[in-house]
């Protein structure tokens, strides 16, 4: 599973930043998300894989799709370059603060210190605890409004992307021009559903352990702790999982795959390779 999650996301990355065809700004949100899977991987994986077996440390971590089906005639204009590195920077920087300001500050303990001090805290141990207000605050934060968000722009691009089929199975005949932009709203609609997939299988692999850091502190910290591993792994999952959903969907992505993989990609020009077809 690490090692597909690794070399999975690490074949997205390549990809993007080496052909100069992908350099877009869908594209640059998808490379984001390839190098948080990827860094989650290489980094977070291994040593949680560590703790699972060994149960202690011994070591002492989507508007642009709204705009592109809802909203295409604004989308080269509102969507840019500069407006999805904003949201790569933001997304990275909400991150960091809830990962490490809450452990780093101790206010997932606060109001439970005796309890954390007294019954948890040991030497060799790696145990997250969280109080009531803190796992809330946290899981809310990191994953329900996120998620009513998404859910609710999805639902609206499925809503428009359905009208789009029947208005343009309603033409009898059309122009080239016209069958130029019906072929590239097809293509949207297709990433469009490719992504709806990408936030289905994130919120199958993270509701259970959202789920259970809530409840857990409201029934006095009495889930199993080897039912909290099994979710925190279903929810590592989901960075395996992103890149299958790619190569399945993205048929640039198979061909780069297939460049990368045969050593083609050291020849010259091979960044600009043309993956797409317009």
């Amino acid at each position: 599973m690490i090692l597909l999650t690794v070399c999975g996301n690490l074949f997205v990355v390549i990809s993007i930043a080496h052909f100069k065809q992908l350099h877009s700004p869908t594209n640059f949100l998808i490379l984001s998300l390839a190098i948080a899977d990827f860094l989650l991987g290489g980094f977070i994986m291994p040593p949680s894989m560590f703790r699972s077996l060994e149960t202690c440390w011994y070591f002492g971590d989507l508007f642009y799709r709204y705009f592109a089906v809802c909203e295409p005639l604004q989308y080269k204009t509102k969507i840019t370059a500069c407006v999805s590195n904003i949201m790569i920077v933001v997304s990275w920087s909400i991150s960091a603060v809830i990962g490490f300001g809450m452990v780093f500050l101790g206010l997932n303990i606060r109001g439970i210190e005796d309890l954390y001090y007294e019954n948890v805290d040991c030497v060799g141990g790696c145990i997250l605890i969280q109080s009531a207000a803190s796992s809330m605050i946290s899981s809310m934060v990191s994953f329900y409004i996120p998620g009513f968000i998404m859910i609710s722009i999805y639902f609206k691009i499925f809503l428009v992307a359905r009208r789009q089929v029947r208005s343009i199975e309603g033409i009898a005949t059309q122009t080239a021009d016209e069958r130029r932009k019906t072929t590239a709203s097809q293509m949207e609609r297709k990433a469009a559903k490719t992504l709806g997939i990408v936030m289905g299988v994130f919120l199958f692999c993270w509701m259970p352990f959202f789920l259970c850091n809530i409840i857990d502190p409201i029934f006095n910290y009495s889930v199993p702790p080897i039912l909290f591993d099994t979710l925190t792994w279903l929810g590592y999952l989901n960075s395996t999982l992103n890149p299958l959903v790619y190569a399945f969907f993205y048929r640039w992505f198979r061909k780069a795959l297939y460049i990368i993989l045969f050593g083609n990609i050291f020849q010259t020009n091979s960044s600009r390779t043309k993956l797409i077809i317009d």
